[in-house]
């Protein structure tokens, strides 16, 4: 899978992209990440890549013209062509949409992804508007650009590619993943799954760490009652920290049963 980042600040990437599991994807030739510096798309002696709005304002804002130029440096399609090909050209910015599993999980299908990483108080609209297919956002808050914005995309999106992790059904288990499937009655297959839910707790040795002991049932070697204790952990990690995730349509009725024992624990917890 090819990345293509357009930045004014190049050398960034010089670390997020050189460590872990990006570092072996592309030392594999499964993700390949090329850094553009948008200043060399310049046509003035001082480089200038930003503007003072139109109407006024504070703060400067990144032109419509080096951006336009760096992207049809890259051989990409026109953005009417674009569509149904699989390539796009991704703006991020603190106005976009919020950037998500599921939306990595559509970008981990194409070949070729764009990242303009916005910068300073803005990006020209004409490039939202004309250039690029989609608007992300990485979260409700507000970043000096883009570059970590990029950075964290690449790294969520290389995780489900095929091969980048070793083990495939890796990237099914994690929190977040939509992949897995949950029937009506059960709960998932592995006992790793989360099926959409925040992760649950793992320990590891020693079983007693000052006093505080590793759940009995991990030790237990009793499978069917691992697999149920680590779905009623994680609906309730998720109660707990993000109730908007439990969607009633995607609950088992065996969910249901796990989630009003968690909440019953929780309310005891408090009591006490």
């Amino acid at each position: 899978m090819r990345f293509d980042i357009i930045t004014i600040f190049p050398d960034f990437f010089r670390g997020p992209l050189d460590f872990g599991v990006l570092r072996r994807a592309r030392e594999q030739g499964l993700v390949n990440v090329t850094i553009h510096d948008l200043r060399a798309f310049t046509h003035d002696r001082h480089q200038t890549v930003d503007d003072r709005p139109f109407g006024g304002g504070e703060g400067m804002v990144l032109k419509a013209q080096p951006i336009f130029e760096c992207v049809e440096s890259l051989d990409v399609a026109s953005r009417e062509e674009r569509v149904g090909a699989r390539e796009t050209v991704v703006l991020l910015s603190a106005q976009g949409r919020l950037f998500h599993q599921q939306e990595a999980e559509a970008l981990s299908k194409l070949e070729h992804v764009v990242l303009i990483c916005g910068r300073y108080e803005g990006v020209d609209e004409r490039v939202n508007e004309h250039l690029a297919d989609r608007e992300l956002s990485v979260g409700d808050f507000v970043l000096s650009g883009g570059e970590l914005g990029a950075a964290m995309i690449i790294d969520v999106v290389a995780r489900l590619i095929p091969g980048v992790l070793g083990n495939e059904a890796s990237a099914q288990q994690e929190s977040f993943s939509s992949r897995v499937k949950v029937s009506e009655t059960d709960a998932p297959d592995s006992t790793c799954a989360s099926g959409g839910l925040l992760d649950y707790p793992h320990y590891t040795r020693p079983a007693d760490f000052r006093g505080w002991n590793v759940p009995e049932v991990l030790a237990s070697g009793n499978h069917d009652e691992i697999r149920r204790w680590r779905r009623r952990k994680a609906l309730e990690k998720t109660l707990q920290n993000r109730p908007e995730l439990l969607q009633p349509e995607r609950l088992s009725e065996h969910d249901r049963m796990l989630l009003h024992e968690a909440s019953g624990l929780a309310s005891e917890r408090r009591k006490s």
